[in-house]
């Protein structure tokens, strides 16, 4: 028999995501602190990997970048306890969560759901990974983001809501976790557009994690 195409295994991922987890990007954005945390998610179409570039799409005039901290979950979870949490990852990196702003806005503004401006094709970028033997306290994590060689986004995880254990906990509740999940854990403030041209590098301390162009 002969064969049509070449089979390819991808290891089982979802994309798990966290809104509104630092103070002063809330305010800059008019938006309240949550009292719990606020969840989407992200189909797994929206991965881009290994520098790829992103391509503005053309459905919106506005898209912004997000840079965060990514929790790999490396074990099979559910409804799991804060002091446990840590158990269930091992490695944290940088990702980029790619907002569709005037999308979201309008869709907001109707009182719909605005999936289609945060998940769409390539709208999260994941980038290497660091152990967490490594980084030690992860409550003590900084990080950054270069536009164009600038820093437009300066974060530290001490500045979270809802800390990191807290949130596998509480997405813990609601979905089984499964080895190779990524959770993207919020955004500080900083965020702006992009447009063709712009070189992104993302930064856990010194080192870079991502480096990407967009087109």
């Amino acid at each position: 028999m002969r064969k049509t195409g070449k089979k390819v295994n991808h290891p089982f991922m979802k994309i798990l995501a966290i809104g509104q987890n630092y103070v002063e990007h809330n305010k800059e954005l008019n938006s309240q602190n949550p009292t719990e945390p606020v969840v989407f998610m992200k189909a797994d179409t929206s991965a881009l990997r290994n520098n790829k570039p992103f391509y503005v799409p053309e459905f919106s005039q506005e898209v912004h970048y997000e840079t965060e901290l990514i929790v790999k979950i490396n074990r099979i979870g559910k409804n799991i306890a804060p002091r446990f949490a840590h158990r269930y990852y091992s490695e944290i990196g940088l990702g980029v969560d790619f907002t569709a702003r005037d999308l979201q806005r309008k869709l907001k503004a109707e009182g719909k759901p605005w999936e289609v401006a945060k998940a769409f094709d390539n709208s999260a970028v994941i980038g290497d990974f660091l152990p967490v033997a490594e980084l030690g306290n992860v409550q003590d994590i900084r990080f950054r983001l270069d536009l164009n060689g600038n820093t437009v986004q300066n974060g530290h995880s001490a500045d979270m809501i809802f800390p990191i254990d807290e949130l596998i906990a509480w997405v813990s509740r609601f979905f089984t976790l499964k080895i190779g999940d990524i959770l993207f854990t919020g955004t500080p403030v900083g965020v702006g557009a992009v447009k063709p041209g712009d070189n992104l590098k993302g930064y856990i301390f010194d080192k870079k994690l991502f480096d990407f162009h967009v087109k």
